[in-house]
């Protein structure tokens, strides 16, 4: 018996090949793709996670100097403002290294150029421009030097804030006869933002001779500065000095 195939079963398909063989092909290069995207992928994720760890690594690095700073900074103030009577001086090293308390109303080392509520306001704003410097440098990965000068000025310069703050709220009146005691909030000697800035460590490494135009007669180093002082002008000096380039060139206060 034969049995009769139909006519379109029996013909061949002449495009069979081609299509098993386009459809391969296909399916080949989604495969490549597929493994290419797999292989790119961890890639891009490692790369992103990395990042992200260096960014928490020079965000603790600064959170743990601007923090340090204060904590160190306010904790002499605080032994200085409550044992020393005012322009107490203490000879620590011979003739070059005193702690002589001193308070002023200015700038670092003494400094009196403007009002206590204007210099407050002035140092908010530049600590404000500073974390914003802080932040840009932070998110595109800058040397953990200059991660460590910025925070070095902005703790130096919220510590002094500090003083001109809650000062004149919580300690009585430094004299020349009694130190200062600590008093409940708002009853000290002034009100906010009028607090005096406690100054203590003084230098004075030698005496100009008389003959010397300009400075005969003068002592140098004659300031008297704070720590948070010398947290300011040390990261301000290493930060002209080793990254100033780096800062002019990047416009990192632009986004």
């Amino acid at each position: 018996m034969q049995y009769l195939m139909p006519h379109s079963a029996s013909r061949p398909n002449k495009h069979a090949d081609k299509q098993v063989c386009h459809r391969g092909g296909s399916k080949n290069s989604v495969f490549r793709t597929t493994l290419k995207v797999r292989i790119i992928s961890p890639y891009y994720q490692k790369s992103a996670s990395l990042h992200s760890t260096n960014s928490m690594r020079r965000t603790i690095l600064a959170i743990l100097i601007v923090l340090g700073v204060i904590v160190i900074d306010q904790l002499i103030k605080f032994d200085i403002k409550t044992t020393f009577m005012l322009h107490e001086d203490y000879v620590v090293a011979r003739d070059w290294f005193h702690i002589l308390f001193t308070e002023n109303r200015g700038m670092a080392f003494g400094m009196q150029f403007v009002g206590t509520m204007f210099l407050a306001l002035f140092r908010v704003v530049a600590i404000g421009l500073f974390c914003v410097l802080l932040s840009r440098l932070i998110q595109r990965k800058a040397p953990y030097g200059l991660i460590v000068c910025v925070a070095m000025i902005i703790a130096g310069a919220a510590g002094n804030i500090i003083d001109n703050m809650f000062y004149g709220l919580i300690f009585t009146e430094s004299t020349p006869y009694l130190p200062a005691q600590l008093v409940p909030f708002g009853q000290g000697y002034g009100s906010f933002l009028s607090g005096k800035v406690v100054d203590m460590f003084y230098f004075p490494l030698f005496t100009w001779p008389d003959w010397v135009p300009l400075f005969g007669g003068n002592t140098f180093f004659g300031a008297i500065f704070n720590f948070a002082d010398a947290s300011i002008s040390c990261g301000a000096v290493a930060l002209v000095l080793f990254y100033h380039k780096y800062i002019s060139h990047m416009g990192l206060l632009k986004k």
